[in-house]
């Protein structure tokens, strides 16, 4: 009989339909502990795609939750405002970007640090732990500006 009882509370842990909370209190599961490389972590959370020959790498900046008046905004609103996005910070500029004297006479239309507004849906879209950015043709910048806030797609 205690054969049977033994099987009983083996199977009882087993399936989960069948759970006796004393059993469960005796047995000890293995820890796994995983080896966490804090320098490959940090390497991971800063890594963003360099961009090559006449590419440009924009930040998006993130759409407010609440409108002026105080009305919340739904997430797939917001996801699909941030995807026609027309403002964005440039990162970073690939080697070639406004190297071509004949297409840019009067120089670069902006640099690294600076607002722009470019076309909606432009560029290739990354994804990078959660926050979107934008590779872009050095053309597609349209224009600088001071301040993004403001700025809407009409």
């Amino acid at each position: 009989m205690q054969e049977s009882t033994a099987l009983n509370r083996e199977q009882r842990v087993r399936n989960p339909r069948h759970f006796d909370e004393n059993v469960h209190r005796r047995l000890v599961m293995p820890k796994t502990e995983k080896v966490v490389d804090l320098e490959d972590e940090r390497r991971k959370a800063t890594q963003l795609p360099t961009p090559t020959g006449f590419q440009l790498l924009i930040a998006l900046p993130e759409q407010e939750e609440k409108t002026e008046g105080g009305i919340y905004v739904p997430d797939d609103f917001r996801q699909r405002e941030e995807t026609a996005s027309i403002t964005g910070m440039v990162l970073s500029m690939g080697p070639d970007a406004f190297a071509d004297a004949s297409r840019f006479p009067s120089g670069a239309y902006c640099n690294k640090g600076d607002w722009i507004i470019m076309q909606a849906y432009t560029g290739t879209r990354v994804s990078i732990h959660g926050k979107e950015f934008r590779l872009i043709n050095d053309d597609c910048v349209k224009a600088t500006i001071e301040d993004p806030r403001g700025v809407k797609r009409a």
